[in-house]
């Protein structure tokens, strides 16, 4: 571990923690490796879903219901 590591307690449910457990002995790889991976990965799925919807911001709106009426009035349902 590095000086910037945090040790934090953290609390799995059973069969998720005996999953990472196997994972980290079928890779060796630590389970704060493993957790760590797992909270990047979500953190930049995050960060990737927030850029997409600053660079939308400035698409017009519309309310679902005049969509779906749209969607009638085009015969799409």
């Amino acid at each position: 571990m590095t000086a910037l590591t945090k040790r934090v307690t953290i609390y799995l449910e059973p069969t998720l923690h005996r999953a990472l457990r196997l994972k980290s002995i079928e890779t060796s790889r630590s389970l704060s490796n493993l957790v760590n991976e797992a909270v990047r990965t979500e953190l930049a799925e995050d960060a990737e879903d927030l850029g997409i919807f600053d660079a939308r911001k400035n698409e017009p709106t519309i309310k679902f219901e005049d969509f779906v009426k749209e969607l009638k009035r085009n015969g799409k349902i």
